[in-house]
């Protein structure tokens, strides 16, 4: 099911361009520009309803997002049915699920995360940082207020939490000396 250590160091490249270049239907089926997120340090991830880790992540997420979404911060969810089938239902039953944890982050449509019909936006994650994504919730990538993908995490919370601080820190001293 994946590491639980971080990785800081990606490969990216310019070359790649930004994440802002991308686009991604939302839960509704609206295309939605990742330029949208602009100047935000980003968390994108896989999410399932139906997987033994769905309450423990969601319950973290809406935490996560709860605690910095007003520093700059925001997480956007893409569910993946590509594990065990642990998130076969229609986005309309992924909107009703998600309910009970009272997410507020942005949910997209179901994507693929691995194979030949990877999501444009895994296949550009997954230049700077390669791999396969392992599980349900194991894609966890962060990306700076640039639009550059700056660390590929699994599990240690408490090292995401510092990853994300850390980025929203950037962020903000760019701010005041930019």
């Amino acid at each position: 099911m994946g590491t639980t250590a971080s990785q800081t160091t990606g490969a990216y490249k310019p070359s790649y361009g930004t994440f802002y270049d991308l686009k991604a239907k939302d839960i509704d089926g609206v295309e939605k520009s990742m330029a949208d997120y602009k100047g935000k340090v980003l968390m994108v991830i896989n999410v399932a309803s139906a997987c033994g880790k769905t309450d423990r992540e969601y319950k973290y997420l809406t935490g996560l997002y709860d605690k910095f979404h007003s520093q700059g911060f925001e997480i956007l969810a893409f569910p993946c049915n590509q594990f065990m089938y642990q998130e076969s239902g229609t986005c309309t039953k992924i909107k009703t699920f998600i309910q009970k944890y009272n997410v507020q982050f942005p949910m997209f449509d179901k994507i693929n995360v691995n194979g030949n019909e990877t999501h444009p936006i895994y296949t550009w994650l997954k230049q700077s940082f390669p791999g396969r994504v392992t599980w349900n919730f194991s894609g966890k990538f962060l990306i700076d207020h640039n639009g550059i993908p700056r660390a590929r995490s699994n599990d240690n919370f408490e090292e995401i939490d510092h990853l994300i601080q850390k980025l929203i820190d950037e962020k903000n001293q760019a701010s005041t000396t930019g």
